[in-house]
């Protein structure tokens, strides 16, 4: 009895050693993201996604990372090395889980990220992948914030090329904001960006 308690005992033990170190790795690269470290930051979140199996979170902040520094980038070539990489990301967690409206929303992210690089080569190819990824981000998740305001922003966006009606899209920012507001993440590492954007946005929707 007593070998049983102990095999036990380790087993929780090292559950929860394996949690800890989880959870201070995630720490640590976010604190590399912070700190404008974006390659350190996304190896990192790399590593622990090789580790940590179980968790979509890794690979999604390896695909946001990358993502975000492809729209601030001008170099058409590392652009496409970023926005491969963050597909790569992407798709890993895709093969486990198709119900996940969080990767979808980041799937919408880089396909904008590819239209922003190149609007008039891009804007017609991706256009429509944008929005059937927040349509599916929606259909899985009505409640999802980023989904509901990442199809409004990049609607509004192309809005003065396409001259859809703003009105309905300025409720949706609306709505995405009173859903910020309620939105409680599964995890302290969970996706919760969106709101300064959203705010933002709201600022100047007519």
């Amino acid at each position: 009895m007593t070998k049983i308690i102990t095999i036990i005992t380790l087993f929780i033990c090292s559950l929860l050693s394996a949690q800890t170190q989880f959870e201070q790795g995630m720490t640590k690269a976010f604190g590399l993201w912070k700190e404008g470290k974006n390659a350190d930051a996304s190896a990192l979140f790399e590593r622990i996604a090789a580790a940590e199996k179980n968790s979509y979170l890794p690979n999604y902040y390896v695909a946001l990372i990358n993502t975000t520094s492809a729209f601030g980038e001008k170099d058409k070539t590392k652009v496409d090395l970023l926005l491969t990489k963050a597909q790569d990301a992407v798709d890993a967690e895709m093969i486990k889980d198709l119900n996940n409206s969080e990767l979808y929303v980041m799937q919408a992210l880089i396909y904008t990220a590819y239209v922003a690089s190149d609007p008039m080569t891009n804007g017609m190819k991706y256009s429509a992948k944008v929005m059937e990824a927040y349509a599916t981000a929606k259909a899985l998740d009505p409640n999802n914030p980023r989904a509901v305001f990442g199809e409004a922003d990049y609607q509004l966006g192309g809005a003065k090329w396409t001259g859809v009606d703003t009105k309905p899209l300025c409720e949706q920012v609306n709505r995405s904001i009173e859903l910020f507001g309620t939105f409680k993440p599964e995890t302290p590492f969970s996706p919760k960006w969106g709101l300064e954007r959203a705010l933002e946005i709201q600022k100047t929707c007519k």
